[in-house]
Order: C-alpha cells, then sequence, then structure tokens
C-alpha cells in the first residue's frame, strides 16, 4: 500500500536496442517507443541489445526472415534475398551467450514481429507463404532458459491489461529477487507469501490454494527445491492477467477486513463501488482508493503488510483503465 514498499534499487530491464530509439533496423531506422523511453524508463534502467547487431550483421543490412521446407519441420533464419545467409547457428548461440547477464534481469521487452526478438506470431514461411506461427530465434532461447524472467512484446504494452501484469510481475520478480540474494529465513519466505496472496488470489484462486499448500509444508523441503517450486507456480499463476471477477472476490475479502469498523453508509458505499467496478462502471482504482482510505482510518497489519493494493508505483497508473 505504502511507497515505502517499493524498492529504491534500480530495477534492470532487457529490451530490443531499436525500442530505446538506437538506430539498429536493417534500413538504419529505430522503433522508439514514446511509453517506454518516456514513462518506463523513470522507473526502469533498460539494457538494450539487438541480438541481429550482435552477430555482425551490419547496418544497413540484408532483411532476414525465418523459413521452413515442410509445414512442421526445421525452421532457419535466412536472408530475404540471398538464401545462402543463414543466421539460425548464429542467433541461437547469441542467445546463450547473453544468458550470464540476462539471468540477472527482472524483465525483458522484445520487438514484436521480429525473426529474431519476437515472442509469438512471427511470420515463418513455407513455400513463400507466410503463417504466423513462428518465434524468434534469439526470443526462444532466452524464454526457454529463463522460464521465469517477465517478458513481453512491445506491442502488447498498448493492451491495458498486458501492460498492467507484465510490470506488475517485474516488480514482484524483482523482489524476490532481492529476497534470494540475502539468503532468506523460512519465515521471510512465508512472509512474501502473505504479502503476495492477493495478487494472487486475483489471477487464480484455485492454483493460489495449492501455493498455499506448498508453503504450508516449507518446512518439509530443502530451501533451494521450495524456492525453485514457489517461483514456478508464482510464473504460472501471473502468466494469464487478473480478472475482473477475480479481483472483485479478493476486494470483498479485504472488505471483511472492515466490517466491524464501518458505519452503515461507509459500508453501503463500499459495496456498491465493488459492484459498480464488478459490471465495468468504473475502474480498479475506485474502489482501491475508497479501502485505502479507510485502513488509513482503521489499520490492519495484514492488509497494510499486503501488496495488493499498490503493486508497482501508483504514479504509473496502471489501474485506472482496469
Amino acid at each position: 500500500m505504502s511507497d515505502k514498499k517499493q524498492t529504491n534499487t534500480p530495477i534492470a530491464i532487457g529490451i530490443s536496442s531499436c525500442l530505446l530509439g538506437e538506430k539498429v533496423r536493417f534500413d538504419t531506422g529505430h522503433k522508439n517507443n514514446d511509453y517506454i523511453t518516456k514513462t518506463l524508463s523513470q522507473y526502469f534502467q533498460f539494457r538494450g541489445f539487438c541480438p541481429e547487431v550482435s552477430i555482425g550483421l551490419g547496418i544497413p543490412r540484408e532483411p532476414i526472415r525465418l523459413v521452413t521446407d515442410t509445414i512442421d519441420g526445421e525452421v532457419r533464419c535466412i536472408g530475404t534475398k540471398t538464401p545462402e545467409l543463414d543466421v539460425t547457428d548464429k542467433l541461437t548461440q547469441c542467445g546463450k551467450d547473453q544468458l550470464d547477464w540476462v539471468k540477472t534481469l527482472s524483465g525483458y521487452i522484445f520487438k514484436k514481429d521480429s525473426p529474431s526478438c519476437g515472442m509469438e506470431r512471427v511470420k515463418v514461411y513455407y513455400k513463400n507463404n507466410p503463417k504466423r506461427n513462428g518465434v524468434g530465434l534469439f526470443a526462444s532461447v532466452i524464454t526457454q532458459h529463463c522460464p521465469n524472467l517477465p517478458t513481453e512484446e512491445e506491442g502488447r504494452l498498448g493492451d491495458a491489461m498486458l501492460r498492467e501484469n507484465f510490470i506488475k510481475r517485474v516488480f514482484l520478480y524483482h523482489r524476490w529477487q532481492q529476497l534470494i540474494g540475502s539468503n532468506p529465513s523460512k519465515k521471510q519466505l512465508v512472509r512474501f507469501h502473505a504479502q503476495h496472496k492477493l495478487i494472487y488470489m486475483s489471477h487464480n484462486q484455485s492454483k493460489t490454494r495449492k501455493l498455499g499448500q506448498l508453503v504450508a509444508k516449507i518446512g518439509e523441503f530443502e530451501q533451494n527445491d521450495y524456492c525453485e517450486q514457489y517461483l514456478q507456480q508464482v510464473t504460472d499463476i501471473l502468466s494469464k492477467p487478473a480478472t475482473r471477477k477475480n479481483n472483485t472476490n479478493v476486494l470483498k475479502h479485504i472488505q471483511g477486513y472492515l466490517k466491524r469498523q464501518l458505519d452503515t453508509d461507509d459500508k453501503q458505499e463500499l459495496e456498491e463501488t465493488i459492484e459498480q467496478y464488478r459490471t465495468g462502471l468504473v475502474p480498479l482504482i475506485v474502489p482501491i482508493t475508497i479501502l485505502k482510505h479507510h485502513f488509513r482510518k482503521f489499520p490492519d497489519q495484514y492488509i497494510d503488510d499486503s501488496l495488493y493494493m499498490q503493486p508497482h508505483p501508483q504514479e504509473l497508473m496502471l489501474r485506472n483503465q482496469l
């Protein structure tokens, strides 16, 4: 809820260089993204990287594309004009060569549609007929070897739900990295779960209950095994954005902590506001703002410790459109 819960440590994010305005594209151009460079750059420390330049392709250069000889066959990355220009192995190795520093990041933003950096729906040509079923070779290596790293394409950041979910995952993952780096006790690991439990519930309640069963048995695990299983389950839970239905259930759950403190009028106002959110009349920030107001007057340790109502800096206004 409060700003003191947000880390002051710079959050390192990997990103396709062209999205930062660097002129590294095949045509000497760039794909500067204003939201990334003007807004997110206030909170994230970006590390730009272009795998195509890294493997020695010049600027300008012949465009490359993904191709296959058979419908379900091996995908190669070759020049659009010079089929002999095959950079498949170089791009794959490039990804592997970057893993050391990529694993220190808290997230990665890739360039959509790119044969090297696209995460999904990249064109794969079969007999000169493209199908959008490919993955950029560099992005594929990164996501395979860093399965828990929050990743997204810049194009999808235009969607309010996907944008909020990605940035929420980045901040959560960064907090996890900081915790693990401090050689935490089991008590600290359990507290981390308590801080984020309501966030998990807003995504998937049944999977959150399963995660709770893991936490309850923390004493039965070797700590590294526990942490690995915990992070895998959290990644799965957060893989899809929170739903309006689940958020409504969480809001009502939080409301229950005020049942003895609020008078009839305040209770009715809060219930009506949560219902207005459920039906889409107001964004998520409205009931959350009212709840914050009440908890300032009637503090509760569990709610104050929870990060559900402010999982990322409020200045980003990510919940104003949810």
